[in-house]
């Protein structure tokens, strides 16, 4: 990169989305920051950031699968309400549909939206454990953090990017159908060093060949 002149996109953060319910009851934390997993589906992280648009602002909600760093479920909304995240994980849940979901850990930080009845809800019927960090820590739900960084650095902030992809954008209808294209990217062709240079679709295929020699 210094050769070519290249230097890093800033992912300083100036607004803040966690605002934890104390009077909820959260899950435990069953990661402890190992943010680690020999399958997919086995360890999921959810979270949700900000982007400004003309008609204000609208949140845009990941669930990120750390096998494979594949976002398998994301939603776009103008409120940081329940809704939004439960949303995400339905996406979620809709992507993986052909698989099961026995054993499956899904992580937050503990923001109300984690904590509601109906996030907790949803991630019981679809017979997941949850896990939820400490109040405060964003240590405790790096690789979620990481991601939003990622999408607000390659998408939100980059103004050739933004550019691509129909910005600036005039509101939620704009920042979908860029999200959309984001997320496909990003999963189907951006390479990832800790994939060993592969991307998620990629790191997933080898999977299935190795654990399933016989399913094509």
């Amino acid at each position: 990169m210094a050769a070519q002149g290249i230097r890093g996109a800033s992912r300083a953060k100036k607004r803040f989305t966690t605002k934890s319910d104390r009077s909820a009851v959260r899950a435990p934390d069953l990661v402890n920051r190992n943010f680690t997993a020999t399958r997919p589906d086995a360890l999921w992280v959810a979270d949700f950031t900000y982007c400004s648009t003309w008609s204000g602002i609208v949140y845009v909600a990941f669930i990120i699968d750390v096998y494979s760093r594949r976002l398998v479920g994301w939603k776009a909304a103008r409120s940081m309400t329940a809704t939004l995240v439960v949303d995400a994980l339905n996406m979620a849940a809709w992507t993986r549909r052909h698989t099961t979901l026995d054993g499956l850990v899904c992580h937050t930080d503990a923001g109300s939206q984690y904590t509601s009845i109906s996030y907790t809800d949803r991630i019981d019927e679809g017979g997941a454990a949850p896990s939820i960090g400490t109040v405060g820590d964003s240590y405790d739900n790096a690789m979620a953090e990481s991601v939003m960084g990622l999408f607000k650095t390659e998408l939100h902030r980059n103004p050739a990017a933004r550019a691509a992809n129909g910005g600036p954008w005039r509101g939620l209808d704009d920042l979908e159908v860029a999200t959309c294209g984001w997320v496909s990217w990003f999963n189907d062709e951006r390479l990832h060093s800790e994939l060993h240079d592969q991307s998620p679709a990629e790191f997933e295929d080898d999977y299935r060949h190795r654990s399933q020699p016989d399913a094509a």
